[in-house]
């Protein structure tokens, strides 16, 4: 079963927000969509999305806050929708670190063009700007472009937290990365730390992607450190 990409979409205005829901659901995107910065930034870590949809002008903080906040500890691509048209306005958000700045109003063409070209530049939204689109090791194939996980040719059901997990290893596999390092990439700064979530999801994971959970040939513990997927054959 094929892991959609998720949007979040960060607007006060309802018409807005319910106008790029309905475009975007039709086009098979899943969406998650908040009125406010606060609730965005929990969002944000709570649900993990693909791709943020952020307006500048919310109504509790600046929408140039919660993008300083999100890059401090995520690269997830931020498409900055904005009225606001001024040049150094623009300039701004870039160097912030937004990936793009759509001006309002705006087109549903445009919006799906640009959406698009960020899943393509994202190593972590399944783009094709990745220089390798699968991974195997063994029996263990992820297709990132179609965000699939096979096993012994047979499509492994994975929840969205399950998938990130599974395609934030293999892009760094023979690599240790610590229990932190995983929390912060998946769940944000602000999740926390006692590594159970982590636990419970690694073990959900073995269950379905090991012949032997027990005694893994994917996924391996270093035990007081963190987790490492098994390199490419």
């Amino acid at each position: 079963m094929a892991n959609r990409v998720t949007i979040l979409i960060i607007e006060d205005e309802q018409n807005i927000r319910s106008f790029m829901e309905a475009t975007l659901r039709a086009n098979s995107y899943r969406t998650f969509a908040c009125a406010s910065g606060r609730e965005a930034l929990s969002v944000i870590t709570s649900h993990c999305p693909d791709i943020v949809l952020l307006d500048l002008g919310l109504p509790d903080i600046d929408g140039t806050e919660v993008l300083k906040q999100v890059r401090s500890w995520s690269g997830i691509p931020v498409i900055v929708i904005s009225a606001r048209t001024q040049e150094k306005e623009k300039v701004a958000a870039l160097d912030l670190g937004a990936d793009d700045y759509i001006t309002k109003p705006f087109g549903t063409s445009e919006l799906l063009a640009r959406i698009r070209t960020a899943i393509r530049h994202s190593p972590d939204a399944g783009g094709a700007g990745r220089q390798k689109n699968i991974f195997q090791v063994k029996d263990l194939v992820i297709d990132f472009d179609k965000r699939i996980v096979f096993v012994d040719e047979k499509d492994v059901h994975l929840t969205q937290i399950e998938y990130k997990l599974v395609s934030l290893l293999a892009k760094n596999a023979g690599r240790v990365l610590t229990y932190d390092s995983i929390i912060t990439r998946i769940w944000g700064p602000y999740a926390d730390h006692n590594n159970q979530i982590l636990r419970v999801n690694m073990a959900n994971i073995r269950r379905k992607i090991e012949k032997n959970p027990g005694d893994p040939q994917y996924i391996f513990t270093e035990i007081g450190v963190g987790y490492r997927m098994a390199e490419e054959d």
